[in-house]
């Protein structure tokens, strides 16, 4: 055991990066597009902005931005309020391992092995901060590409159609980074399974990985987007 880790927590916490890494290759790689939900709206990015480019008056794509963007600020917001608990929980270790010391199902572990779970964590929801806050700055550059895109009387040229694919591209840019957030909240969740012990750990994070694939994968999630015609 090194710093109140055993070999069980050190195979939970490979088992949960592996995971991890995983699914952002399946979510972000060649084999998903076209396959996994937020790959095919990539497709209704683009259509939105070669509906946009036709528009003469575009006060809904720039309502429709901004509502992408305080849904960001959000979720940024809570990622700053969750760094600051975890820092919290950080500072007062010896109270807090006091408190949970008494509860059934517990792993026993040292002050530092504590420290390190919380560390961790709290590394999780800084990268989710700084995905959020980028994404929040991608939105920015797609408000500024749809101020520039030409009148729709030149709907059709082929400067036009250029700047519908730089905004689409922006947009979609900013909607991953926006997920790769997301995900971080999700795993932040399979994480804290760990604090109990090096099993549950593995057990919440094949849980959520199943859950997250099924949602992106799933029949359910896509029977929206199969339906062509309208129910009778």
């Amino acid at each position: 055991m090194s710093l109140g880790f055993s070999l069980l927590d050190c195979i939970a916490l490979g088992f949960f990066v592996v995971a991890w890494l995983a699914y952002h290759r399946l979510m972000e790689g060649g084999w998903s597009e076209r396959r996994s939900l937020n790959r095919r709206m990539d497709v209704f990015r683009m259509q939105w902005m070669r509906n946009m480019v036709q528009r003469e008056n575009r006060i809904v794509d720039a309502q429709i931005i901004a509502a992408l963007q305080n849904g960001t600020a959000f979720f940024a917001s809570t990622s700053l309020l969750a760094i600051g608990a975890s820092l919290t929980i950080l500072r007062a270790s010896e109270d807090v391992m006091a408190i949970f010391s008494h509860l059934p199902m517990l792993a026993n572990g040292t002050r530092e092995g504590w420290e390190l779970k919380t560390f961790g964590i709290t590394v999780i929801f800084s990268y989710a901060f700084f995905k959020f806050a980028w994404a929040y700055r991608l939105f920015n550059y797609t408000t500024i590409l749809l101020g520039s895109t030409p009148p729709p009387q030149e709907a059709d040229t082929p400067a036009a159609q250029r700047h519908v694919v730089k905004a689409a591209r922006m947009a979609t840019l900013a909607g991953r980074h926006f997920n790769r957030g997301q995900r971080a909240f999700f795993f932040a969740l399979g994480y804290l399974g760990w604090y109990v012990n090096g099993w549950v750990f593995i057990a919440t994070t094949l849980a959520l990985f199943l859950v997250m694939m099924n949602r992106q994968f799933g029949p359910d999630s896509h029977w929206v987007l199969d339906e062509e015609d309208e129910p009778t």
